[in-house]
Order: structure tokens, then sequence, then C-alpha cells
């Protein structure tokens, strides 16, 4: 079950591991979808490197520059890689309905700079 907070929050901070165990926390747009959230990522982002050789995440309502409000409680979860089509897709949906114009604004004007291509990944965290 994802904590209202969670769902709530316009970002969370996704915290992925290295190959060591250090922590790396990036705050990223989330949304809940039945007992996932769904996050939207480059392809080729550290986070989505580090998620290949280690699923363990943690996420924790944050702003737009990945500060914690104190109080804030951190769940533990699992993430995997939405590759493909379909999983974008569902993300991307996901996103839209949550962040409206916003989302879309983005999407299409990076799509535009990047001449058409969307080099982007879901990730799917169950907590």
């Amino acid at each position: 079950m994802i904590p209202e907070a969670v769902a709530r929050s316009p970002y969370v901070s996704l915290v992925t591991f290295r190959r060591n165990g250090t922590p790396v926390a990036t705050p990223v747009w989330a949304v809940a979808e039945g007992a996932e959230l769904l996050v939207w990522t480059r392809d080729d982002s550290w986070k989505v490197k580090r998620l290949r050789h280690d699923p363990r995440v943690t996420v924790t309502p944050c702003d737009v520059r990945g500060r914690i409000a104190e109080g804030a409680r951190t769940v533990e979860g699992i993430g995997r890689l939405l590759e493909g089509a379909a999983g974008l897709g569902r993300v991307r949906k996901a996103m839209a309905r949550k962040y409206g114009l916003r989302f879309r604004l983005m999407d299409v004007v990076g799509a535009l700079v990047r001449g058409g291509k969307r080099p982007h990944v879901g990730i799917s965290v169950t907590l």
C-alpha cells in the first residue's frame, strides 16, 4: 500500500543504491497507480543503471530540490524497469493524468529537441 503522503506529493525523493551500497537520492515526479508507484526518467540515467544492479529503493515525499520535510516518512521498496512501448505508455498516461499540461509540454518539447525520440523508461516501485 502506498502511503497517502507519498501519493499526494508532487515530488518524491527516490533513493537508489550504488554497487558499494552508497545511497543516491533524486527528486522525481511519481504517480501512485494501484499498488505501484510509477516514475518516468531517461533510459541513460544513473538511477536506471543502479536499479539494474540493485532493485532496492526508498521513497520519501520531498520538494523539487529534493529537500525532505521534517517528520516525513521514508518507505522501502523494490524498483523494476518498465521497458518497451507498453510499459512506457502506461507510465506516460499516468504522468499526464497527475501532472497535466506540465508533463505534456515537457514530453512534447523534449521529443522535438531530440528529433522525435523519447529515450525514456518507466520505473515501477512496489512498496
